[in-house]
């Protein structure tokens, strides 16, 4: 039972919920979540099953797409709709338009530097953040740079109790906190915000439309129809390049752990990781070797 699931994470449930229910509905205890969605947050969150574990970091690299909505006009201790309200400000009626808005949001594209929330898993000095927030201690956290591919307002803007509301759309890499965004969007416009509602729409390559919720999967296991809907672990290495090995005596050397010559393998030579195919499977991830550069080294092998 090696492969990876997209499951349709429900509000209430935290990720590690999600593995503890798969560990007793597939009878196996490797099972491995792709980064965590917080309790109050639904949609897709990729789980990595039996050997496909080993490529759980893979899929976590994949970019994420969220639908998320924002509150301006007043800002919360966990940066969502789940914290103490900590300032307020008074938003006038129709203060923006759409066009107005959809620049305000294009600011935030590319490259931007985030400071991660107080309430999140964050280490610093080895204890999480969330530690250090609910023992009221501040500590220095540290800026994180990472990328919006998009950001798009997908709603009207609706103004009400001196507030106003909206949803945006955001495709991002790696390590984005979306209730961080909310803040930054509420910054641009002088104005405390948070982030009010959140849902992953995409992750790993899986959307929302290919993940089964957990009462349905118990169903499908009950059925005997697992294989219809768990992946080959490939599929968690689509990010990186595929090269294809022909000779099996190469192939018995990177699963024997040898290095190999660049020249026996990639006639481009190229540099970072790739992953070797065998037979139309995937039998290791390799790197250069960081002492000698006209070589690669198995980094994991898929015995």
């Amino acid at each position: 039972m090696d492969g990876i699931l997209a499951i349709h994470k429900e509000v209430g449930m935290t990720s590690h919920d999600v593995v503890f229910k798969l560990r007793k509905i597939l009878k196996t205890k490797k099972v491995g979540h792709t980064g965590t969605l917080d309790p109050e947050v639904s949609g897709v969150l990729p789980i990595c099953v039996g050997k496909a574990t080993r490529v759980s970091d893979y899929v976590m690299e994949s970019g994420k797409s969220y639908r998320a909505e924002v509150t301006i006009g007043m800002s919360t201790t966990t940066e969502d709709q789940t914290g103490e309200i900590v300032d307020q400000k008074r938003v006038g009626q129709n203060l923006w338009d759409k066009d107005e808005m959809i620049a305000t949001l294009k600011q935030l594209e590319g490259d931007i530097e985030q400071i991660p929330p107080m309430y999140s898993a964050v280490k610093v000095n080895g204890k999480k953040l969330y530690e250090y927030a609910r023992q009221n201690i501040e500590v220095e956290r540290p800026v994180r740079r990472v990328h919006i591919n998009s950001i798009d307002l997908i709603s009207d803007i609706i103004y009400e109790n001196d507030t106003c509301k909206f949803e945006i759309e955001v495709e991002c890499g790696k390590g984005t906190y979306i209730r961080t965004l909310a803040t930054q969007i509420g910054a641009l416009l002088n104005y405390p915000a948070h982030m009010s509602h959140l849902i992953r729409l995409k992750s790993g390559g899986f959307t929302l439309n290919q993940a089964i919720k957990l009462d349905d999967l118990r169903e499908i296991v009950e059925q005997d129809k697992l294989q219809d809907v768990i992946l080959p672990l490939e599929y968690g290495l689509n990010g990186l390049t595929k090269i294809t090995v022909y000779d099996k005596n190469i192939v018995t050397r990177i699963q024997n752990g040898q290095k190999i010559e660049k020249s026996l393998i990639d006639e481009s030579k190229h540099d970072g990781e790739f992953v070797v195919w065998y037979e139309d499977k995937a039998i290791a991830i390799m790197d250069t070797y960081d002492k000698n550069e006209t070589l690669y080294k198995p980094k994991k092998v898929f015995l």
